[in-house]
Order: structure tokens, then C-alpha cells, then sequence
């Protein structure tokens, strides 16, 4: 042991300045073969020395050791032997918990206790205890009593004093002792002799001087006698003092019980006022708002405010932070129940009174909406919500105190709201289809006249077809042309009044349901967190409640929208929106929505499938603003965004199925096999489409719908060109191709559209290879010979004869040139390009302009 005692002193604890002083090896009760060394250190660089006890153990690779645990030796508590009577290596150290130990014999054991038991009773105050361990080991080293047990003493304070170094002064004398004899190195025992005989030289020269000084011995031993007797004297004086001390040491720590015992009575007295009066001061609701509550008047502002303010300070006495202790207190609990009698009152005739004005308001906007169906608009609630919300805190307070209150007050804003929407919408839509329909005379006035359809259907489009064969094909215009266009400039026009009635429709949709939305959001709490723009006075308030619409929304305006409304509709809406509200939608919002316009999707769907019917060309437009208005109220609140967006949807099928209508009717086109057949009437119905459908998809984000289309019809207008062509028996089917590809490439150079250029080059191609097998297969060889001198040049230059070589030949001479030439004469070449114009005329027609 004492080899590991010195080994654990170098690596482990001599680089801290800590001195082991006692050490054990130990394993704990269920890992035996798991050693460690429990260790006993002092700390002498400290003041006051520490002393620690040290779990070392050895480190999982290498030898070298490490500390794993420690404490202080006054933090522990009890020592625990097990047994005083038996010997055994089992023990326990009692720290901040138990910590069991086997040691490896009974007297390594013994040894480490009584080492700890020397060191508490030498440097701790307070000691821990030492129980089931025989007495034989706990030595008093204060108080030996016979010279063996002070020699044992002596040797057990070796674990303090293990090693002492010698000072300077002590190495000096050593030093000139050592030097005075030559042999101190080499013979000890010789030195040894030497310090022998000098020491008692030395001691005899002790005893001469005694002897010699007897006298002042004796008055040395007087002067000690009377020493011990003044001493005495001192003690007893002191011992008295000691008695006298000891009783008003009794009497001083009775004083200091008392004042410790006053100063926490007066502790606790200062902490039961404050207390008490938290508690008042929470429980004390004043008089202004006890009558506020029972009488306060719920129609005028100033009042509502009163009310308002009452009963926030009700529930913050109902909802005050109390002690659960202090909740049994008998005052306590009646004033809880005169706070729960007051709330219940309250809450029932503000009930009643908000009941009684969801039912007079929802009647009033009634009748006011009969007076005025008429006009394409949606009714204005802005007064209604202007004065509910100002009970909208009273309703927050409401939500908190009775909820059941509260949802049956919901549930009757919604049967009454539910039922004055759905008439609304209703009449408001069936408003917006007789404007539709009506046809504006010349006065602007609208009469029952439906105009004229231009439907995607395939019979109506095969009607239209016949109508542009009569109109088109021909070289002189007739008169079905004439009345053609008449009918479609009267639809286009329909076509814009169309969109300003479609506009106005989403737009007031979009107007009522985002006002309503922030009022029901608003009154009844739905998002607790929602970014509302309070405003600081009733000027700021009025013009929140009314950005939400623009002006010419608010004003009763005609069904005539002008352009810059229908352009800047959905930013106006936007730019206002934007800037003073940030919403956070969850679920209640979209069922509260849901119920207060249960037949919104519906009625919509109906409109636009109306609208459909009458005129499938009608869903570009629909297409357009649809997709705007859905982008509008992406952030406006999840109920209209997901009806925009369902109606959406459906629009887009509606316009798919019209490209299908229109692919239809350009398969079944039939030409008329009498006449020329010049440019096809489905090409001309293109042109007119693709200028109607740009003006309707510019600068729209669906324009990508309308590039997928025109992919869908140049490509089976190709397909149908070729078709006609290859049927066609009075043109040939290079002209009907070579004119009908020119007029596509040329469509497509105006259309300018990047996602057709393949198209376009496509076209272009086609028409150059009919445009060359025209001229080269239908146009004849007018001047024989001079082809046949030309061919010849041809060849030869084909089989590699230079250019400027040619002439040199017999054949292909300046000279057999001339001759060729003679032998046309100007009449005669007159002649011929005279029959190859007619010709040309007569196959080609005039409205392509391609003689030249």
C-alpha cells in the first residue's frame, strides 16, 4: 500500500500541492473486480487547510491514474462500519447520498476509518458521525494519557508530519560538522564514535555548568513555583469569570431567540397587510362599475364605452391571481359569487340588447335593398358594421365570461345574416345576367333584345364558317360579307360589356366578403393575435372601415364601369388592403364564413355557367379576371381565395372545352368545291380569334393557357389546310396551300409570340416549298428553247466546268444564245406572259395579293 501511496502522491496529487495522507483500495459491492483507491488528501496552500476525500481510478488505456470523484470532508455526514463487533471489509460514506464500499482486507478498512476519524476531529467543527465501529479505533489524539500512548500519538500523527525538509540554516551546520571530519562519508561508524564522544563531552560540560549555578537554580525553581501559583490563582479568577459568563451567555441567547422570534412576527405581519391588501385591491370593483353593469345604457357611445370599461374590470377581479389558500376565505368566496351574479346579469341584457339589433339591422338593410336591386351593386353594410363594432370588446368579454351566451348570439347573426346574403347574392347575380342579355340601343339604354351569338359550339361555328365562305371567297365582298362584319363588331361590343359586368360582379363578391370577413374577425374575436389597424379616433376609424372599397364601389354608380376602373380594380383593392391589415385565417374563420354565405360557390358557378351558355368565348374573359381575383385575395382570407378558386377551375374546363369547339368546327369546315377556295374560313376565323384573344389575355398571367392553344390550333389548322387542299377540285392543291400557309406565316409574324416561333417557321417553310412547286410544276416553260439553253448550263457546271468556261463550249456559246433568243419575237413573248398572267388570275385569289 505504501507503493500506490507514493505513486498516487507523484502523478496524481503532487502537481495540485494536495499531501495524501491516507489511501484504501476499495470496489463497490456489485463490480468487485472493478477496483478504485479511496483517498484522504490535505490541502495545506489553503487557509483553513481542506481536507477531501478522492475516488482515484486507473485510466481505461495506459497506467496512468485520474480522478473521478470528490467531496470535501465536511460534507460528509456519516461513517458507517457496518459492525463494531465483527471484523469485516464493508463500510459506508454518507454525502450528499450513500456510497457503499468493500474494501480488500478488514484492516485496510480499520486503518482508512481511523485516519478519517483523526482528521475530522483535527480540522472540522462540525463532525460527521461515526456508527458501528469499535472504540479501539477512535483515539482522541488531543489527549494521551501515559508516555506509551503520547508516543502513539506521536507516530499516528505521521499522516500529517510524513516528511519534513530541512531548512538552510540546518543543511548549513550539517555541512561544517560533516566537513570537520574526514571520514563522516566514508566510515559512519567512525563518524558516529566521534559525535559520541563530543555529545558527552558536551553533557558533562551540561552538568559542571548545573552544578556550578545550583543557586540560580533554586531561585529559578522559586521564581517557577511562584509562577504556578500565580497561574492558579489566574485560573480560578478566570473559571470564576467563566461561571458568571456562561450564565449571561444563557441569558443573551435567550434575548437573541426573542428578537429573531419578534422579527419574524413582524415579518410576517408586514407580509399578511400586503397580502391583504393585494387581495382588496384585486376583490374591489368601484361603484361606477357595479352601476355601469346593472344600468348603464347599451345604445349610446359614451355609455357603451362605461360598460365596456366595467366589464374588463369585472373580469379582471373574477380572473385575479389569488393563492389557492386565500380562495377558502368566506369573504373571498361571496364576493366571487356577487362578481358571477353581476356577470350573469350583464351578460343577459347584453345578449338581449344585441340580439334585438342583429334582427332590427338585418330588416333594415332589407327594405333599403329592395329600393335599390335595381343596380348592378351589392348593398353596403359599412353603417351596420360601424355600429356593431364598437361592442366588439363587450363581446371579447362575452367570449371569456359565457361562452354559451356567446355562441347563441353567434348563431343568431348567423340565421339572420345567413338568410339577407343569400337573397342578396341571388338577386344581385340575376340582376347581372338581364344586363347581359339586354342589347343598348342607340340611346345606351338596354332593351330585351339578346344579341347575336358567336358560341364555340360546332354548329354554330359550321354556320359562321358558311357564312365567311360567302363573305370571303369571292373576289367582289357581297352582301353576306357586309352583314357578317356588322354582326361582329355588335359582338365584340357585347364582348366588352360583357367583361365590365363580369368585373363588377367578382368585384362587389370580393368587396362584401373581405368587409365581412374583418367584421366577423373583428366582433367576435375569431383570431385572437389578428393585425387589425385600430384607429385612434372616429375620423381614423371611419376611414378604415371604408378603405376596403373604392370609391367607385361606394358611390351607386350605373352598370357602364369606365376603363380605368376595370383596369385598376384589383390593385386599388390591394394597395388599400395591403397597407392596413395583416390577417392570420384559421379554421373558425372559414366556417363562420362558410355559414354566413352558404350559397356563394354555388350561385357564382350558376353565373358563370350562364354566362358560359350564352357565349362560350365568354370564358377567355372569365379566365382572365378570374385568375386576377384569386391572386387578389390569395392573402384576403382563405373562404374567397378557395371559392375564386374552385370557380376558377371550372372556367378554365369551360375554356378548354371552347378551343375543343373551335378544333371542332375547324375539322368539319366544308368548302364549297364550285368556286376558287382562296384563303380557308377557318384561317380567317384564327386571325379574328387570335386578335380577340390578345386583346383579352395582355399582360395576363393566364396567358400561357392561350399559348397552349394557339399550339393546338395552328397544328390542326395545318393538318385541315392539307385536308382542303388534297379535297379541292376546282384549285390546285399547291395554291390553296402556298396561299393559306402564307397568310398563317403572316397571322403569326403579327401575333408575335415567342412560344409559336417553331409554328411560324414551320409556315413559312410550307408556303416556300408550295410557292416552288407552283412555279415550277403548274406555271408551265413558257420559253422552251431558253430553258432547254439554261439546263444545258446547269449540267455543265453540275459536272464540274468552271462558270466562266461555259461560254467556250460550241453549244452553250454567246452566239447560240443570240440565236435562241431571235427566235422570240416581242409579240410573241407578249403573248405568252399574257396567257401566264391569266392563268394566274385565275388560280390565284385576289385577297392574298400574291400575283406578284
Amino acid at each position: 500500500m505504501a507503493t500506490i501511496k507514493h505513486l498516487l502522491q507523484q502523478e496524481v496529487f503532487l502537481r495540485d500541492d494536495e499531501r495524501l495522507v491516507g489511501v484504501i483500495s476499495v470496489s463497490k459491492p456489485s463490480k468487485k473486480k472493478k477496483t478504485s483507491y479511496l483517498c484522504a488528501v490535505l490541502n495545506t496552500t489553503e487557509t483553513p487547510i481542506r481536507v477531501c476525500v478522492y475516488v482515484v481510478k486507473k485510466a481505461d488505456r495506459g497506467d496512468a491514474y485520474k480522478k473521478q470523484l470528490s467531496w470535501l470532508l465536511k460534507e460528509l455526514r456519516v461513517v458507517d462500519g457496518k459492525n463494531s463487533d465483527k471484523e469485516m471489509p464493508e463500510f459506508d460514506l454518507h454525502f450528499e447520498k450513500v456510497y457503499k464500499w468493500v474494501a480488500s482486507c478488514p484492516k485496510d478498512r480499520d486503518s482508512f476509518i481511523s485516519c478519517l476519524w483523526r482528521l475530522s476531529r483535527r480540522y472540522l467543527i462540525q463532525k460527521p458521525d461515526f456508527v458501528n465501529i469499535s472504540e479501539d479505533l477512535l483515539i482522541d489524539i488531543t489527549q494521551p494519557q501515559d508516555p506509551s500512548e503520547v508516543s502513539k500519538s506521536v507516530d499516528d500523527l505521521s499522516i500529517e508530519e510524513d516528511y519534513q525538509a530541512l531548512t538552510s540554516k540546518e543543511e548549513t551546520d550539517l555541512e561544517l560538522l560533516m566537513s570537520e571530519c574526514a571520514v563522516a562519508i566514508s566510515n559512519a561508524e567512525a563518524f558516529a564514535e566521534q559525535l559520541g564522544k563530543q555529545l558527552s563531552v558536551l553533557d558533562g560540560a551540561n552538568i559542571h555548568s548545573i552544578m556550578g549555578s545550583e543557586d540560580q537554580v533554586l531561585n529559578l525553581m522559586r521564581l517557577l513555583d511562584d509562577g504556578i501559583n500565580e497561574a492558579e490563582r489566574i485560573e480560578r479568577k478566570l473559571d470564576s469569570y467563566d461561571n458568571i459568563l456562561v450564565n449571561v451567555k444563557e441569558q443573551m441567547e435567550v434575548m437573541k431567540e426573542k428578537d429573531r422570534l419578534m422579527r419574524i412576527r413582524n415579518t410576517n405581519h408586514q407580509c399578511l397587510l400586503e397580502e391583504l391588501n393585494s387581495l382588496v385591491s384585486q376583490l374591489d370593483l368601484d361603484m361606477k362599475h357595479i352601476s355601469a353593469l346593472c344600468d348603464g345604457d347599451l345604445a349610446s357611445p359614451g355609455a357603451i364605452y362605461e360598460c365596456t370599461a366595467a366589464a374588463q374590470a369585472l373580469h379582471k377581479c373574477m380572473n385575479a391571481k389569488i393563492h389557492a389558500g386565500l380562495l377558502r376565505m368566506g369573504a373571498v368566496e361571496e364576493q366571487h359569487k356577487r362578481f358571477n351574479k353581476l356577470a350573469a346579469n350583464f351578460s343577459k341584457r347584453l345578449a338581449h340588447h344585441l340580439n334585438n339589433l342583429f334582427i332590427h339591422q338585418g330588416n333594415e338593410i332589407e327594405e333599403t335593398w329592395n329600393h335599390m336591386s335595381s343596380e348592378l351593386s351589392m348593398p353596403n353594410h359599412d353603417v351596420m358594421h360601424r355600429e356593431l363594432v364598437v361592442y366588439a370588446d363587450l363581446m371579447h368579454w362575452l367570449k371569456d365570461t359565457d361562452s354559451s351566451i356567446f355562441n347563441s348570439l353567434c348563431a343568431v347573426y348567423h340565421e339572420n345574416l345567413c338568410k339577407l346574403y343569400t337573397k342578396e347574392i341571388s338577386e344581385f347575380l340575376e340582376n347581372a345576367k338581364q344586363k347581359m342579355i339586354a342589347k343598348p340601343d342607340k340611346s345606351g339604354k338596354h332593351s330585351a333584345t339578346l344579341t347575336p351569338k358567336l358560341s364555340g359550339s360546332a354548329t354554330s361555328l359550321g354556320k359562321l364558317s358558311d357564312l365567311h365562305l360567302r363573305g370571303r371567297s369571292s373576289s367582289v365582298q357581297s352582301m353576306e360579307s357586309a352583314n357578317f362584319l356588322n354582326i361582329l363588331s355588335v359582338h365584340l361590343d357585347t364582348k366588352g360589356l360583357f367583361d365590365q359586368i363580369l368585373e363588377t360582379v367578382l368585384g362587389e363578391m370580393e368587396r362584401v366578403c373581405i368587409a365581412e370577413q374583418d367584421f366577423c374577425v373583428r366582433f367576435f374575436h375569431l383570431v385572437e393575435k389578428a393585425a387589425i389597424v385600430e384607429s385612434k379616433d372616429e375620423d381614423e376609424d371611419q376611414e378604415v372601415w371604408t378603405l376596403r372599397t373604392p370609391p367607385k364601389l361606394r358611390r351607386k354608380s350605373s352598370i357602364i364601369l369606365d376603363d380605368y376602373f376595370v383596369e385598376n380594380l384589383g390593385q386599388g383593392l390591394m394597395q388599400k388592403r395591403s397597407t392596413s391589415h395583416l390577417r392570420q385565417i384559421n379554421d373558425t374563420v372559414r366556417v363562420m364564413m362558410a355559414e354566413l354565405f352558404p350559397t356563394l360557390d354555388t350561385e357564382l358557378n350558376g353565373f358563370l355557367a350562364f354566362a358560359d351558355k350564352q357565349d362560350s368565348m365568354y370564358s377567355m374573359f372569365m379566365l382572365v379576371r378570374m385568375s386576377q381575383h384569386v391572386i387578389n385575395t390569395q392573402d384576403m382570407g382563405s373562404f374567397l381565395s378557395l371559392i375564386f378558386g374552385n370557380c376558377l377551375i371550372k372556367v378554365k374546363r369551360n375554356f378548354d372545352n371552347h378551343i375543343l369547339a373551335h378544333i371542332k368546327g375547324i375539322e368539319e369546315a366544308k368548302i364549297s368545291k364550285k368556286t376558287r377556295c382562296g384563303i380557308i374560313i377557318f384561317v380567317h376565323n384564327f386571325e379574328d380569334f387570335a386578335n380577340f384573344a390578345e386583346t383579352i389575355f395582355k399582360g395576363s398571367d393566364r396567358h400561357t393557357d392561350l399559348d397552349k392553344a394557339y399550339a393546338k390550333l395552328v397544328n390542326v389548322i395545318f393538318e385541315q389546310i392539307e385536308r382542303v387542299a388534297n379535297e379541292h377540285v376546282k384549285t390546285p392543291p399547291a395554291v390553296i396551300m402556298m396561299e393559306n400557309y402564307h397568310r398563317m406565316f403572316s397571322i403569326l409574324s403579327q401575333l408575335k409570340i415567342a412560344s409559336l416561333e417553331s409554328e411560324k417557321k414551320k409556315a413559312k417553310q410550307l408556303y416556300t416549298e408550295n410557292l416552288h412547286q407552283y412555279t415550277t410544276n403548274l406555271l408551265g416553260r413558257p420559253l422552251e428553247k431558253l430553258h432547254i439553253f439554261f439546263e444545258g448550263v446547269e449540267a455543265q457546271m453540275a459536272k464540274g466546268v468552271k462558270a466562266e468556261e461555259v461560254g467556250f463550249q460550241l453549244a452553250f456559246s454567246k452566239q447560240e444564245l443570240r440565236k435562241v433568243i431571235k427566235e422570240y419575237t416581242p409579240k410573241e413573248i407578249k403573248k405568252i406572259f399574257e396567257h401566264m398572267y391569266k392563268k394566274v388570275e385565275k388560280q390565284l385569289c385576289e385577297e392574298e395579293n400574291l400575283l406578284q
